[in-house]
This record gives structure tokens, C-alpha cells and sequence, in this order.
């Protein structure tokens, strides 16, 4: 699925503003897709083109007008579909993990850096968690037992990468430098020893 099915998800709920959609992917999918104003306010205008949707400018209460999206009933049966027809892949594309495979090569300072921002990060969205089940959703989601899930969902993971990574950061950084010294020698004794760098046919001028 991507942003433009989530923007229908987020409008069977009821009508609803960009900010109100980018909120929605915020505190219900924030642990397990991103989507900013960038991508949502263009799918909208996709949709809107579509048919799939409709938007209407309404005055705002405290400031300028407002454009609500109302999801079409051709918009719905269409997201219905989409929901039938999606494979249930669960995708993990994680920088943070990449640079702990070579955390050895990292800095240790570098290191410290990276585990403290994720974990940050990990409490942020825990913490959204928490305020979205806290203030209710008042578009009535957590009411759906779907809803919930998620919620649940994500705090298991999140809470419980939370832990890991508080656990066993140490052993990171223990032989981290001595590892990255290593690595350097062997690259270099394979420089060395390698044919290719003695029979380049190089000559002295």
C-alpha cells in the first residue's frame, strides 16, 4: 500500500484536513510508515483528480480557511479493494541498523551519538502512542479492535528495541576500536599481499 491508500484509510474515519491526515499516519502507523506533507498533500491532489475524493474549503476557527477531503463512495469501494488485494508483507528498511552491522568501524563518540538519537526516537513515538490511546481518538478508531492492534503492536516493538538496545549498547563500544584497528590491517595486508597490486606492470620513471 502506499500513501495514497493510507489517505483513503485515514478519510473512512470522516472528513479530514492534510494536518488531520498526517497526524493520523503519526500517532496510528508512525512505527511503521512515514509519510509527510510532502507525499500526502500531492496524493490528495491525485485522489482528488481521481474522483476518489472531494475537497471543499471551509473557514477556520481561529485563522485562515481550511480544504477538507471527503472520501467518495467510488474512493471507498476502491480502498475496500485495495485492502482485499494486499499481500501482508511486513518490510523493515532500517539505517540505524545498517550502521550498527559496522559498529566497529564507527567512532566511539559517533556511536554514542547514533544509539542515544534512536533511542529518542523510540520514546518519541512511544510516547505519541501513549497520547493518542490517552486522548481517545475522538473520530471514535480506538474503538475498532484493528486500531488497537496496531497501537499494541507497535509499543511491543518499539518497547522492546527500547530495552534491547539499553541492554547491550555496552558490548558495541567495547572492542570497538580495537575491531576497527583490525579491520584497517587486514585490508591493508590484502592490498599487500593481493597479485594484482604486484603485477600492475608499473614501471619506475
Amino acid at each position: 500500500m502506499d500513501v495514497k491508500d493510507l489517505c483513503l484509510g485515514a478519510l473512512t474515519y470522516g472528513d479530514a484536513t492534510g494536518y488531520d491526515i498526517k497526524k493520523f499516519f503519526e500517532s496510528t502507523f508512525g512505527h511503521c510508515f512515514q509519510a509527510g506533507y510532502g507525499s500526502i498533500y500531492p496524493a490528495l491532489a491525485e485522489l482528488t483528480e481521481a474522483g476518489l475524493v472531494t475537497a471543499r474549503t471551509e473557514p477556520g476557527q481561529a485563522g485562515p480557511s481550511r480544504k477538507l477531503y471527503h472520501l467518495t463512495e467510488t474512493g471507498r469501494r476502491a480502498f475496500l479493494a485495495g485492502l482485499k488485494a494486499t499481500e501482508p508483507q511486513h518490510k523493515v528498511k532500517s539505517e540505524f541498523l545498517v550502521l550498527m552491522h559496522f559498529a566497529h568501524l564507527l567512532p566511539p563518540a559517533r556511536l554514542d551519538a547514533v544509539l542515544d538519537q534512536h533511542l529518542r526516537e523510540l520514546e518519541r513515538k512511544l510516547e505519541m502512542i501513549d497520547a493518542y490511546e490517552c486522548g481517545g481518538a475522538g473520530d471514535g478508531r480506538l474503538q475498532h479492535p484493528g486500531t488497537r492492534f496496531v497501537c499494541g503492536f507497535g509499543r511491543a516493538v518499539m518497547g522492546a528495541a527500547r530495552d534491547y538496545i539499553r541492554t547491550h549498547r555496552r558490548g558495541l563500544g567495547q572492542h570497538g576500536s580495537e575491531a576497527a584497528t583490525r579491520s584497517t590491517k587486514q585490508v591493508r595486508a590484502r592490498s599487500k599481499a593481493s597479485p594484482a597490486s604486484k603485477n600492475r606492470g608499473y614501471t619506475n620513471a
